[in-house]
This record gives C-alpha cells, sequence and structure tokens, in this order.
C-alpha cells in the first residue's frame, strides 16, 4: 500500500513538473511572439516582382496599393475577397484610381483563411512565374501568413510589409484587454500551424468549393 502511495506521490510531481515546463515554454513563446511582432517595420523602398495583401484588417489593402501606384511591385492580388465584392467596391472603397485596377489588380476571390490564402497567392505566384513578393497584412498577422506562404511556396521569396496602425512599442499594450486578446489568439494560432506541420498533419486547402460560391451568389440575389 505504501509502494503504491509512493509510486503515484511520484507520477503527481512528473506531472506537475511537466505542467510548469508546458507553461513555461508557451510564456516564453508568447514573449518570443510579442517582441516579434512590435518589432516589425515596415522596409523603405522595397521593391518586388508583385505584391499580396491579405484581407481582414485595418487598412491592409489601401497599404498595398499605395505600395503598386508607388512601383513597389509590378502587379496586386487582393486575397480573399468575398465573392459578392465586385472590383468597382473594391476601388470606390479604398479610393483608387480606375487605370491601377485595371492595369495591375487582381482579386482572389477563393480563400477562406489563412490557409487558403498561402494557396491562392501560390497558384496566382506560379501563373505569373514570380520570384519575389511583398507581403501586406497586419503586424500581429504576419509571422502565421509568412509561416503557411513558406509552407504552401517555399521557393518564392517573401518579403514583409506589416501594416502597423498603432506603434506598440509606445504602449503598454498588455493592459488594453483587446489587444492582449489578439495577440494571444494569434500566438496560439501560430503555435497550432507550428504543431500541426511537426506532426505532420495534412492541412485542408482553406478554399471555396463552387457549393459554397453558389450558396454566397444565391445569398447575395436575395
Amino acid at each position: 500500500m505504501l509502494s503504491r502511495n509512493s509510486g503515484l506521490r511520484r507520477l503527481a510531481r512528473r506531472l506537475i513538473l511537466l505542467l510548469f515546463v508546458g507553461i513555461a515554454i508557451l510564456g516564453g513563446g508568447f514573449l518570443w511572439f510579442a517582441d516579434s511582432v512590435t518589432s516589425l517595420r515596415a522596409p523603405d523602398g522595397v521593391k518586388a516582382d508583385a505584391i499580396v495583401v491579405l484581407t481582414g484588417g485595418y487598412l491592409r489593402i489601401e497599404q498595398a496599393l499605395g505600395l503598386l501606384r508607388d512601383g513597389a511591385g509590378k502587379r496586386l492580388l487582393i486575397s480573399g475577397a468575398h465573392p459578392t465584392t465586385t472590383p468597382n467596391q473594391i476601388r470606390k472603397a479604398t479610393q483608387a484610381s480606375a487605370d491601377l485596377f485595371a492595369c495591375c489588380v487582381d482579386i482572389g476571390y477563393d480563400a477562406i483563411d489563412t490557409i487558403g490564402n498561402a494557396n491562392e497567392i501560390a497558384r496566382w505566384i506560379h501563373e505569373h512565374n514570380y520570384k519575389s513578393i511583398l507581403v501586406v497584412t497586419n503586424n500581429y498577422h504576419m509571422l502565421r501568413s509568412l509561416h503557411e506562404l513558406r509552407r504552401a511556396d517555399p521557393g518564392t521569396e517573401f518579403i514583409p510589409y506589416p501594416v502597423i496602425n498603432a506603434d506598440l512599442t509606445r504602449r503598454a499594450w498588455f493592459l488594453e484587454p483587446d489587444t492582449l486578446r489578439t495577440m494571444l489568439s494569434e500566438y496560439g494560432k501560430v503555435v497550432l500551424a507550428s504543431l500541426r506541420d511537426w506532426m505532420g498533419v495534412a492541412r485542408w486547402t482553406g478554399l471555396r468549393t463552387e457549393e459554397d460560391n453558389r450558396g454566397s451568389s444565391q445569398g447575395a440575389s436575395l
């Protein structure tokens, strides 16, 4: 009986130790993630073959169109647009030039999430034979975007161009519930993506099917 109790105590101590180690690793990883995000800066005078922007965040498309207008890339893909959104609606919302849209902007409607963005972008890159790409998305979303893009297309150079709506280095952002929640959520997604790849779990495509597109079109017409 004593031997059994002693064995249970040793097991409990080991489990507690493993729990503390796991918490320390996750905590240290979050500190690294937060430092990486807050340190991101948009590079000056950078140029690439083309530009991609992942929809869904603050001023992403406006920033990407500005880069295209300034000649940072030859063409722009807006990835992850809703199927019911027209190019003209995007152009008017961003107050972009009609000529710029007509000549040099493509819109991808198939991506549902960041994995889908990566697959949609990789397909577009191969269609145009580009070698270097400026990636425009919010700073907190950049690390996971680059992870998925490099996984989908390891042969292309992806250059981060973060959209920064607030300088987190000058704020106690960890005391702001909304900002902290966003950072923790995004860090959790980075951890899950890394674990998925480490374990060799197959990714889903993250792309809309024809049935999805038909459903969106029918919903828009109601």
